[in-house]
């Protein structure tokens, strides 16, 4: 059986602590037999062979930029069936000036009304996806993140707007989601707000049951194309990426 791989890349903004939730990522997958590295640079994604050798990659690094061509390899390694996930910030609000990046991810964060310290239910969509089989709603105390995302994603668990009072509440409540999954290719991409400070996975245990089951899942997709014969040749558009 072939080593099992994991690169987390950790950086940006420290105030979502991302040298602590990347060292308990690490944790969680090498207890079901991963080799996990943590780059403290993106350096490592500028090397696509390395990418496609992988099984996942979990993005921590919260606004600053990126480029391109790194998101370009990184699209093309999930492409190939290489997991991608993330939390909060580190995914959903990183590298806001690529838009392949957030058509990738899924979603991208534009506000958290109220700021941290909201006390709101995470909603679990039951029969949604495996990931949240067994899980039960649970209260959080954190931020209350706010996402524009897209429309083909499943939804695994959400939470209600408006908390609290700001422009937004002259619109309808709306249910909004805070863990999702999606595909990319032959790659699967997992998502979850949730995060904000890496106690958050203390204080609400579901969260870090999420972020685990999450992680593994997307990693799994590699070996499920492998199997399966699926490859890339499908979505190649005349062999270039925009």
């Amino acid at each position: 059986m072939s080593e099992k791989k994991v690169l987390i890349f950790q950086g940006g903004w420290d105030g979502h602590e991302p040298q602590l939730t990347s060292k308990r990522f690490a944790g969680l997958m090498e207890k079901h037999g991963y080799t996990v590295e943590i780059a403290d640079t993106q350096e490592p994604l500028g090397d696509l062979e390395k990418l496609m050798g992988l099984d996942l990659i979990v993005a921590c690094w919260t606004m600053g930029e990126i480029p391109h061509e790194y998101v370009q390899n990184i699209a093309k390694a999930v492409g190939s069936g290489v997991g991608l996930a993330g939390c909060h910030g580190g995914m959903c609000d990183a590298f806001r000036q690529d838009t392949e990046w957030q058509f990738m991810t899924g979603g991208q964060w534009v506000s958290h009304p109220g700021g941290d310290g909201i006390e709101y239910t995470v909603n679990i969509c039951h029969g949604s996806s495996p990931i949240v089989e067994g899980l039960e709603d649970f209260p959080v105390c954190s931020e209350h993140y706010y996402l524009h995302i897209d429309p083909s994603i499943e939804v695994l668990a959400t939470t209600r707007f408006p908390l609290v009072t700001y422009y937004h509440i002259s619109n309808k409540p709306v249910d909004m989601p805070v863990a999702w999954t999606k595909y990319w290719g032959n790659g699967r991409v997992f998502y979850t707000s949730l995060g904000h400070h890496d106690d958050v996975f203390d204080k609400s245990p579901n969260a870090q049951i999420l972020m685990e089951r999450g992680m593994l899942w997307a990693a799994e997709g590699k070996a499920y194309a492998e199997e399966h014969g699926l490859t890339t040749e499908r979505f190649e558009n005349n062999g270039k990426m925009y």
